[in-house]
């Protein structure tokens, strides 16, 4: 039997890693098998490790994909906002909030990832994506050097516990929009 080509190895791995996102953001890492992604990308198992090895490495390269995505979305949020480093910092921080909690945002990203993967691992993810635009956009309103490091990783960690908060409200709606309102005094508060 013929070896697949590359543009068809491509795409089986494209499907599996698009019916494992599904699956794992709307069940959880636990509750999902890889039989469970087999049968839903319509491939076989061995098909499955063969691009992931196991489980968690599915998992891994799901996490990467959606960190990926959440940190392109800023970006395009900051671009949109114009030239003013300030409305670039405000749209990108907002663009983030919505993003991550936007399913499979959330689940995958903040509630499994973080167990799954590991916190050094999530935090190397998340320094890789969303971090170096933020911290490019702190620098850019005029946040001290010194002070750099300490800001990001404190902006993100409230913009990440916001989404968290947000996603376990039983009105997730109504709570982003009290988070946003939460998030424009925090940022207020950098810019000045």
């Amino acid at each position: 039997m013929p070896r697949a080509t590359a543009a068809a190895a491509a795409q089986t791995a494209h499907q599996i890693l698009d019916s494992a996102t599904g699956l794992f953001a709307s069940r959880g890492f636990a509750e999902v098998s890889l039989d469970d992604v087999a049968k839903d990308a319509g491939v076989t198992r061995g098909a499955v490790y063969h691009h992931y090895r196991n489980k968690a490495g599915l998992f891994r390269a799901v996490a990467a994909r959606a960190q990926a995505a959440v940190a392109d979305t800023v970006v395009e949020a900051a671009g949109r906002a114009g030239t003013d480093p300030g409305e670039q910092l405000r749209a990108g921080c907002h663009a983030f909030l919505d993003a991550i909690t936007a399913t499979p945002s959330v689940r995958i990203l903040l509630v499994d990832a973080p167990a799954v993967v590991g916190w050094q691992e999530w935090r190397r993810l998340d320094a890789e994506n969303s971090a170096p635009h933020l911290r490019d956009a702190l620098h850019d309103v005029g946040v001290a050097d010194q002070l750099l490091d300490a800001m990001t990783a404190q902006l993100s960690g409230a913009m990440n516990e916001a989404a968290l908060w947000t996603a376990q409200q039983p009105d997730p709606a109504a709570a982003r929009t009290q988070a946003h309102a939460v998030l424009d005094r925090l940022l207020s508060a950098v810019l000045t």
